[in-house]
């Protein structure tokens, strides 16, 4: 991915030839099997994550197998070493540092200023740091996990999804029978609502577009759905009020990625109820809001949620081991694209035409 051009403007991405490196002490290189493109890799191509070293190979979540380790990566938690023709998932976060002031005292990983991102913030010259290859190099304390009775398609169904709704419903706290509403039914609307409901939920109701994403939501348990297109605020907010017998949602989480969708979140939240953002991943603008009556008045808890860290992978993956929530994210609708139709998947993602997108290592 070259990145946009001096005027701001998108470029498609290119197919390069880039060598197998020549493994450093205690790293391995990974075979990959599928990588996917989810809404981040939109954002890398239009230019909307700062800091970003163009050209990268995308790809941050992504499944393979180990077919060369030197020496010994770092242990999965079972302490068995990890062995060449392993089926491995790996922690895309890497090099936190785990002695900073937010890793140790905060106890917020996903903010060490440290870390680094396969497929975000690594650049093509550190070589294959992203799933949109043949290979991935697994640097040195890079953390894999084993995909032993997950198939691989599977877990890619939820993909970075996955370990970022995991924390958003984590973030959320809901307690049983809360009624759970979702902003959003791409990716990671759709693991929060399935989530949600493993949490105990009552009732999930979903906001999104267009209609075979909200029917997908229906297929992942949401109670009822609503298409927000052609209905303004007031409108989404009679239909809220009156799937919550008039006092808004227990829980509100957003999932959109639009700054307006977190003032609606606040509307649609019952007075001391929960909101979450997970959405708002990367810079869209600003919105407005008025403090006393959408907050303050409401006696409002609203969280931010930012990424993810080891345990949302790891527990996101025993998760998927469990038939009742396999069931679930079986039904996620995939579409599979070779190296050269990458740029036909970013377009379909960005479109909302396709539920997960996923790369597979051909030409």
């Amino acid at each position: 991915m070259p990145g946009p051009d001096g005027a701001g403007q998108a470029r498609p991405c290119e197919l390069r030839e880039v060598p197998v490196p020549e493994l450093e002490p205690d790293s391995a290189l990974l075979k990959v099997e599928f990588s996917e493109v989810c809404g981040t890799d939109v954002h890398l191509r239009d230019g909307r994550l700062g800091g970003v070293p163009y050209p990268i190979i995308p790809g941050h979540v992504s499944v393979g197998v180990l077919e060369k380790i030197r020496g010994e990566i770092p242990r999965a938690m079972d302490d068995r070493p990890f062995e060449e023709g392993d089926r491995v998932t790996f922690l895309d976060v890497h090099r936190t540092c785990h002695s900073c002031y937010y890793c140790l005292v905060a106890k917020a990983s996903t903010r060490c200023p440290r870390r680094k991102v396969y497929g975000i913030t690594y650049g093509l010259q550190d070589g294959l740091t992203g799933g949109w290859a043949e290979y991935i190099y697994i640097k040195p304390r890079t953390h894999c996990i084993r995909m032993d009775g997950v198939p691989s398609e599977l877990y890619m169904a939820g993909g970075c999804s996955l370990p970022t709704a995991l924390h958003a419903v984590e973030r959320a706290d809901i307690s049983f029978a809360d009624t759970v509403l979702v902003l959003g039914a791409g990716p990671v609307g759709l693991s929060v609502i399935a989530f949600s409901i493993l949490r105990g939920a009552g009732r999930v109701l979903c906001i999104g577009a267009p209609d075979h994403r909200l029917q997908q939501a229906r297929t992942m348990g949401a109670d009822d759905v609503l298409n927000f297109e052609g209905r303004s605020v007031p409108r989404r907010l009679e239909w809220v009020h009156q799937q919550t017998r008039g006092r808004g949602a227990d829980v509100t989480i957003e999932c959109t990625g639009v700054p307006g969708a977190v003032t609606e979140a606040m509307q649609f939240t019952r007075d001391a109820g929960r909101v979450v953002i997970v959405g708002q991943y990367t810079d869209h603008g600003e919105t407005s809001f008025n403090p006393h009556l959408h907050l303050n008045k409401k006696h409002l808890d609203v969280r931010g949620c930012w990424g993810s860290d080891h345990s949302h992978f790891q527990r996101g993956l025993d998760m998927l081991r469990t038939p009742r929530a396999a069931a679930l994210w079986k039904q996620l609708e995939l579409r599979r694209y070779t190296l050269s139709q990458v740029n036909e998947a970013l377009a379909d993602v960005a479109g909302g035409k396709t539920i997960k997108a996923l790369v597979v290592p051909t030409k």
